[in-house]
């Protein structure tokens, strides 16, 4: 496997490419200030990989009544967010990509002077917002839609005295193995990370048993799978399940994603599946909108 490789693009983000990690770093304000930034999260992307395979075996392993002791700050920050979750099964990998993103984010901003930013992991966004910025992010309600080039489902509107740091969104079409059939389901919370591994399980949760969903063990996809054998979602037939089979599904998402909120482990969620979907949490300043729409 090649090194770390990084370029900046025209339309003035950095890209940052080392194995399966992929990021696009935008920041805003001063020139110099976002130079800088940009040499930072180059200068903290070195290594970055090769310490998360060095733990990679426990990083791998359920977690149960024992919090694990991992030594990286990125392998930490996952267990952190895969912990609120323990009563299913969970592997800290289900923050890898939201906990990679956070960390970029971090390297980037410190001791600059910015006016925001943000680390894209595959989807997976840390935000930066000064007091007095606003950012607006897209959003999907067709993961296989925005792979063959469909455009957003809408977007939402973030500034920075909403509590929202982090977006991810999970599904069973999307880059990662889900156990549900969910289409997609988008995680706001306080950190990439957090939204990371509750859109993971969020997404698990859309599901109910039906002939017109096709499962096989995780392991079968990709020997290295820390699902191991436990079935994963490779074809589903929204409109062979019926309405109400779909709307069940995904009430038992909404279910799940409800109980994060009460929690304050996540600030909202967006599920859908098929021609269902539902919104969950207060969002207060953040409006989803449909795209076309600006607020």
């Amino acid at each position: 496997m090649s090194g770390p490789r990084n370029k900046r693009g025209a339309d003035g983000r950095l890209y940052l490419q080392h194995g399966p990690i992929e990021l696009i770093i935008e920041m805003f304000g001063d020139r110099d200030e976002v130079e800088q930034a940009q040499a930072q999260a180059v200068a903290a992307f070195d290594g970055l990989l090769d310490g998360l395979v060095a733990e990679l075996p426990l990083l791998r392993r359920p977690l149960g009544v024992a919090y694990p002791m991992l030594r990286g700050t990125i392998a930490q920050a996952m267990v952190r967010a895969a912990w609120p979750h323990r009563d299913e099964f969970i592997t800290p990998m289900a923050a890898v990509a939201g906990a990679v993103a956070d960390h970029m984010l971090a390297a980037a901003i410190k001791g600059r002077c910015l006016e925001k930013g943000y680390v894209n992991n595959g989807g997976d966004i840390a935000l930066y917002l000064s007091p007095g910025a606003s950012l607006d992010a897209g959003v999907v309600t067709d993961l296989a839609a925005v792979g063959f080039g469909g455009g957003l489902s809408g977007h939402v509107s973030l500034h920075h005295d909403l509590a929202v740091r982090g977006i991810a969104t999970s599904g069973w079409r999307g880059r990662s193995h889900s156990r549900g059939i969910a289409d997609a389901v988008t995680v706001l919370a306080g950190c990439a990370a957090q939204a990371d591994a509750a859109a993971t399980m969020i997404a698990n949760r859309v599901d109910i048993n039906h002939r017109g969903i096709e499962r096989v063990p995780a392991n079968s996809l990709d020997p290295d799978s820390d699902l191991g054998e436990l079935p994963v979602t490779v074809a589903v037939n929204a409109a062979d399940l019926g309405e109400e089979a779909r709307r069940a599904a995904l009430l038992a998402g909404v279910d799940r994603a409800r109980g994060l909120v009460a929690q304050g482990v996540i600030v909202g969620a967006l599920l859908a599946l098929g021609d269902q979907a539902a919104s969950v949490g207060q969002l207060g300043g953040a409006a989803l909108l449909h795209e076309g729409q600006r607020p």
